[in-house]
């Protein structure tokens, strides 16, 4: 089993690329594992797995992610057309879309796939160049690529932002749990970074390199970089301090509010 995968005795579905269907190893917020600061060890690293699944896909979500791709220079290094190669990138997105629906996915996390596929045959068709294709998601890794580097120079890492609700300790970590904090941050770094390095591969080949050539690389280059990301946040989660459920404290908050409520009115009603 990989880090960021469902442990291997849970017998539901895969996960979503951004976040998992229902049935899926248990996620931040159910009772079969809660993060919080009395989570025994081995429970929160179990569901450190499970929120990096719930988040990031897990092995599924990537493999997703790369077949468009790969069917679309595939097609167009046979028949150097853009046309049928669009439509076959297109059409196998569909289908993996709807294969994850029918297996348990929600919308959102069974057709985002497909609406970034369509950017790209959208961008090739128009331009009639093959590698416009990929332009979209270029344009999306360095923008991503800034944006984890710059949201934890300003003190609020974006890893941080995206797995905060997934753990149910939201923004408790950068007030409360500086341990977190830190490791959020250099997972964050780490993302940044590896996006900002393919971003400098990627871009002198798509001004430079042969369609072909260049379709080729980026689907070379579409799981590692993500894998050692995904890898490297696991690691930096799995040693940092517990997250502190927030949701439990304020569910805990209001029963004990109602609990007082009742005392009150048991309390006026004998007077």
């Amino acid at each position: 089993m990989t880090s960021f995968e469902k442990p291997a005795d849970d017998p539901a579905g895969g996960t979503g690329t951004t976040g998992g269907p229902s049935g899926t190893a248990p996620v931040p917020g159910d009772d079969a594992g809660r993060p919080g600061s009395d989570v025994p060890q081995g429970d929160s690293h179990a569901v450190t797995q499970a929120a990096m699944a719930e988040a990031f896909g897990g092995i599924r979500g990537m493999v997703e992610t790369t077949v468009p791709g790969l069917v679309f220079v595939l097609v167009y290094t046979i028949g150097s057309d853009i046309k049928p190669s669009a439509i076959a990138a297109l059409g196998v997105s569909l289908l993996l879309g709807l294969t994850r629906l029918v297996t348990g996915g929600t919308f959102k996390h069974a057709f985002s796939g497909v609406f970034g596929v369509a950017i790209g045959v959208a961008f090739a068709t128009m331009t009639g160049n093959a590698k416009d294709f990929y332009l979209p998601g270029l344009l999306y890794g360095l923008g991503l690529a800034l944006a984890y580097i710059l949201t934890t120079l300003a003190g609020v890492p974006l890893i941080g932002l995206i797995l905060g609700p997934l753990f149910r300790e939201n923004l408790s970590w950068r007030t409360r749990n500086p341990g977190r904090k830190k490791a959020y941050s250099k997972a964050s770094w780490a993302w940044g970074l590896i996006f900002l390095a393919k971003s400098a591969i990627l871009f002198p080949l798509y001004f430079w390199a042969d369609p072909k050539e260049f379709g080729w690389v980026i689907v070379a280059l579409k799981i590692p970089p993500l894998l050692l990301a995904v890898t490297l946040t696991y690691i930096f989660l799995k040693q940092a301090p517990p997250p502190i459920d927030v949701i439990a404290e304020m569910e805990a908050e209001e029963k004990a509010e109602e609990e007082r409520e009742k005392a009150r009115k048991a309390t006026a009603e004998r007077d």
